[in-house]
């Protein structure tokens, strides 16, 4: 008798990657035409192009210290910020802090073309702005303690239980951040939205690379800091604030 032929073995695919789940949808919008023509003459200037190497952070602000006669940018403070809407605190902070670097996300053209409009009508030259998604810009672009801050002011707070999970500020996001930062470096977070703020201090309180700088000095706080000095009251901040909203700045230290 024949001997039993052995069945063929089959592949099994491995799983197909997760998609990652994003916190934004890419809204078309309306850009006007100021927004247009300064994307078209300041574009070139202050863009920086999404790419899967590390930015060189002296090379992207070179043409400042041509202008200012400056040798060593390297001792000028970093700032990412994430998602600046149409820029207006982002043009306030730069004009506060002209010494410091801005690198700044957004992924809405409107909100592209609207900060730089400001920036021209503002002769600012400490702004880049990536126009692509941050997290991929955290991951591929930015190297290991490169950063003297991260802004992240009102986020989307997906307030729908069921869209939570793609709110921006999670664990795996804030770990990136920290390790990014140098040592002393902070996250400033803000937000109007209470059950987000609470879960921002949760997430922001969890890593180990952190601490919370108002746990001392203002412990009547509950964990939240005193809105700092250089963040503005925005139009819609100013609103909802006459309408009895709160709002929660949180500022961690990079230990």
């Amino acid at each position: 008798m024949n001997a039993p032929t052995p069945p063929t073995p089959t592949h099994t695919p491995p799983p197909a990657e997760r998609r990652a789940i994003r916190s934004f949808v890419k809204r078309t919008g309306r850009t006007t035409s100021g927004q247009t023509k300064a994307m078209t003459e300041l574009g070139p200037q202050f863009l920086l192009p999404y790419q899967n190497v590390a930015l060189d952070l002296v090379a992207a602000y070179a043409d400042l210290t041509k202008a200012t006669g400056q040798n060593d940018t390297q001792t000028h403070p970093v700032i990412l910020e994430i998602g600046f809407g149409m820029g207006e605190a982002t043009a306030h902070i730069a004009a506060l802090m002209p010494d410091t670097h801005f690198l700044c996300c957004e992924v809405h053209d409107p909100g592209v073309g609207a900060l730089l409009k400001r920036i021209g009508e503002q002769d600012l030259c400490n702004i880049r702005i990536c126009a692509h998604d941050a997290v991929e810009v955290i991951d591929h672009m930015l190297p290991l303690q490169s950063l003297d801050g991260v802004h992240i002011f009102f986020p989307d707070p997906w307030h729908k239980a069921r869209h939570n999970k793609r709110r921006l500020i999670q664990v795996p996001l804030i770990a990136k951040l920290a390790a990014r930062l140098k040592p002393g470096g902070y996250i400033h977070c803000a937000t109007d939205w209470q059950a987000y703020a609470e879960q921002i201090l949760e997430v922001l309180s969890a890593e180990p690379l952190l601490k919370n700088t108002a746990s001392q000095t203002h412990p009547e706080l509950l964990g939240y800091a005193p809105k700092p000095h250089y963040r503005p009251l925005t139009k819609f901040e100013n609103r909802g604030l006459k309408l009895g909203h709160g709002v929660w700045d949180l500022v961690f230290e990079r230990v």
